[in-house]
């Protein structure tokens, strides 16, 4: 399975390797009872929200570690 910014959250949970990318720039995000709330969202839509707001700078950075995910 392939991961991006368009994955969604629940999805990218389910993997360690793609867990360990969130974590990189959102500190314990996989964790974080909260995020069953929005693993409907794609992780784009999350970071669309105020409150993920310091993800923004980052996106670009974040797809890219996603997509190598093999």
């Amino acid at each position: 399975m392939s991961f991006s910014l368009d994955s969604k959250v629940k999805e990218i949970l389910k993997d360690p390797r793609a867990c360990a990318v969130l974590d990189k720039y959102a500190e314990g995000a996989s964790k974080n009872p909260q995020m069953k709330l929005v693993g409907g969202l794609t992780l784009r839509k999350l970071a669309s929200f105020p409150q993920s707001a310091y993800l923004q700078p980052h996106l670009e950075e974040l797809d890219k570690e996603l997509q190598a995910i093999e």
